[in-house]
C-alpha cells in the first residue's frame, strides 16, 4: 500500500480576489478526503500543514512516507496528531497499541518509525483523521479523550453561537511543537460556529466538517475581512484557511468540526477578532 498525496501550494490574498467559485474550491476545499482502505494526504504550503486520512476497512493500513518529505520514514522529521472521526479502531506505534473511540484524539511524536491503523469493526470503520506538522523534537506519544480535553464552553443561544470547544491536543493537555487539534460541537439551535469571525497571522488552520447530515451544508466563510468570500462544505469535508484569511461559517443544520493549527505561536488565544458589522 502507496501513501497518496495531492499538493497545495499557498495562495495570497491579492490573488484569491480574483478567483471565481470553481478556483475558490479547489485552492482551499478537500471534497474527497475519506477513501476506504486508503491513507491519503494533503501536502499544503502553509507553515507545511498537512490534513490526511486513514479508513482501515478489509486490512491494516501502514503510514509510510512520501516524496515531499524526503525522508526515509513519515515521522522522522514530523509531528502527527490524530481525531477519530468513525467506528471504533487502533493505532499502533512502534509496537505500543492505542484503543480510539469516536472523537478520541491521539498525539504521536517526532521519531517514531512505524504507525498502524486498524478499525475494529469493517461494516463501522475508524475514519481517522490526520494533521501533521514539521518538528524540531520529539516529545511523548499521549492519547487525550474528551474527558481529559480542556472544555470551553462560548457563545450563547440569543447569538446562536452557544457551543462546546474540547481542546485535545493543545498545551497544557499534551506537550507538542507547534501542531494544536480539537473539536467544536454546537448545541441544538446554534449554527455559527465561530463568530466574531477571527483570523490569526502567526498560525494557519484547518477545519474538518463531522456530523452534518448529508442534504444539509455549511456556508463556510474566508478571505480578508473586506474581502469575505463563501464555500459551501459539506460532512467530511475539509476548509484550509491561510493565516490572512477570516474564519467562521454557519450551518443548515447542526455539526461538528475538527480544527488543526499550525504555526509560530501556540497560544490558543492569538487571533484577530472582527465583530459582524465590521465584514463586507
Amino acid at each position: 500500500m502507496t501513501v497518496e498525496y495531492t499538493t497545495q501550494y499557498a495562495i495570497g490574498p491579492n490573488e484569491a480576489r480574483q478567483f471565481d467559485t470553481k478556483q475558490l474550491r479547489s485552492s482551499f476545499l478537500v471534497e474527497d478526503l475519506f477513501q476506504q482502505d486508503k491513507i491519503q494526504f494533503v501536502y499544503t504550503h502553509y507553515d507545511r500543514h498537512m490534513v490526511g486520512s486513514a479508513v482501515p476497512v478489509e486490512q491494516t493500513l501502514e503510514l509510510t512516507s512520501i516524496d515531499p518529505l524526503k525522508s526515509d520514514w513519515f515521522l522522522s522529521r514530523r509531528e502527527l496528531g490524530i481525531i477519530n472521526v468513525g467506528g471504533e479502531g487502533s493505532v499502533t506505534v512502534d509496537g505500543q497499541v492505542y484503543q480510539l473511540a469516536n472523537k478520541e484524539a491521539l498525539y504521536v511524536g517526532a521519531g517514531d518509525k512505524k504507525v498502524l491503523f486498524s478499525s475494529a469493526d469493517g461494516q463501522n470503520p475508524a475514519k481517522f483523521y490526520l494533521n501533521s506538522a514539521t518538528a524540531h523534537h520529539a516529545y511523548p506519544d499521549k492519547k487525550v479523550t474528551r474527558k481529559e480535553a480542556n472544555v470551553l464552553q462560548m457563545g450563547s443561544a440569543e447569538t446562536s453561537n452557544e457551543r462546546e470547544i474540547n481542546q485535545m491536543l493543545i498545551n497544557g493537555v499534551v506537550q507538542t511543537c507547534q501542531l494544536q487539534m480539537g473539536i467544536t460541537v454546537l448545541k441544538t439551535g446554534s449554527v455559527w460556529n465561530t463568530m466574531p469571525a477571527h483570523q490569526h497571522d502567526r498560525r494557519m488552520e484547518a477545519y474538518l466538517y463531522i456530523d452534518l447530515p448529508q442534504d444539509q451544508a455549511v456556508a463556510h466563510f474566508m478571505g480578508e475581512p473586506k474581502e469575505t468570500r463563501v464555500l459551501w462544505v459539506k460532512n467530511n469535508q475539509v476548509v484550509v484557511s491561510p493565516p490572512w484569511s477570516i474564519h467562521s461559517g454557519a450551518g443548515t443544520s447542526n455539526y461538528a468540526f475538527v480544527w488543526g493549527m499550525s504555526g509560530e505561536n501556540l497560544d490558543y488565544a492569538d487571533m484577530d477578532k472582527y465583530s459582524a458589522t465590521e465584514l463586507t
